[in-house]
């Protein structure tokens, strides 16, 4: 899956955490035979405004009421780490599917290529852009799709620097929803056919469609506006069956927390009665076990799903460069 930036060496991180724009969460997650375990995790609120996700303003609005949230939130976790898993809004970057007839064979030649293509659509200079891309879906006559995902370094930095302030090393970064994605391809039960996931955020709502385990369609809308979610799935299910030659979803997941009370609730009425399957919560616990002092509750589910995700990915690059060494 994307990712904006990624220096894993030999170490692991030793937390994940997310910086969202109503919230700080963090998670100890380590290895418990084949599979994770979260050890500890900890909340922290955010005041309205510290942070407002955006491609081209600052986001941090707040730090010393970031960094203060951070850091209690890793006390409260029991969680003293040097290296971390970091996961930022959906809306701090931009995630484009591109798809080239054929590809060269160079690296360095595919970059160009990729650059090139989003560089059309996107709203700031790449040149101050960090740009990554993962390949995706290859067609039998040789085409090939790729997953970008563009941001602004100074953006990303912003992050990194709350982090960096608390002298944690932010050594992987991601996208909420994708890390979301994450938990699931980075388990032994990848749905099968096409699937579809909902995440819910305050301040945004993102739909991917999976074929497999590649993603096929991506779509972030703010909230704020008159587009509401029933309208956000029928626009997403039309496009599905008109061009993606997509006829029904094997499997729904819907997860996240809304910016009122009863949203999740009432995205899912919505995806049930517009696809007419049932639709299934995000669940962490299904990929890694929690310790006995830890309570489950839906609330639980929606703060852990998008850093088990993460913490599962470094886990698989971790394997992935072992192997390849």
């Amino acid at each position: 899956m994307s990712v904006l930036a990624s220096w894993l060496a030999s170490a692991p991180p030793d937390a994940a955490i997310e910086i969202a724009a109503d919230h700080v969460s963090v998670a100890v997650v380590s290895e418990r035979g084949q599979g994770l375990a979260v050890q500890g995790y900890a909340v922290e609120p955010l005041p309205a405004g510290a942070v407002v996700a955006s491609l081209i303003s600052p986001n941090i609005l707040n730090r010393t009421a970031v960094v203060t949230a951070l850091r209690n939130a890793l006390e409260r976790a029991g969680a003293r780490p040097r290296r971390v898993a970091l996961i930022i809004p959906d809306l701090a970057a931009k995630v484009s599917l591109v798809r080239f007839e054929t590809t060269p064979a160079r690296r360095e030649d595919l970059d160009q290529l990729v650059r090139w293509q989003v560089k059309k659509a996107s709203p700031f200079p790449l040149e101050e852009a960090s740009v990554t891309f993962s390949s995706g879906v290859r067609g039998a006559d040789g085409s090939a799709e790729f997953l970008v995902v563009t941001a602004r370094r100074d953006i990303i930095a912003e992050y990194e620097a709350v982090c960096d302030e608390l002298r944690v090393y932010a050594g992987l970064v991601d996208l909420a929803t994708l890390s979301v994605v994450n938990l699931f391809l980075g388990s032994n039960d990848v749905p099968a056919g096409d699937w579809l996931v909902v995440h819910l955020r305050p301040d945004y709502t993102s739909i991917v469609i999976m074929r497999g385990g590649d993603v096929i369609f991506f779509r972030n809308r703010a909230e704020g506006g008159e587009e509401s979610i029933a309208d956000l799935v029928h626009q997403t299910a039309m496009y599905y069956q008109d061009r993606l030659s997509g006829h029904r979803f094997a499997r729904v997941f819907l997860g996240g927390s809304g910016r009122v009370a009863g949203a999740v609730e009432l995205a899912r009425r919505n995806l049930e009665e517009r696809l007419g399957v049932s639709v299934e919560s995000i669940d962490p616990t299904r990929t890694a076990a929690l310790t006995d002092r830890i309570s489950v509750t839906s609330d639980l589910m929606d703060v852990l799903a998008p850093l088990v995700g993460m913490m599962l990915r470094s886990r698989q690059e971790r394997a992935a460069l072992v192997s390849a060494s």
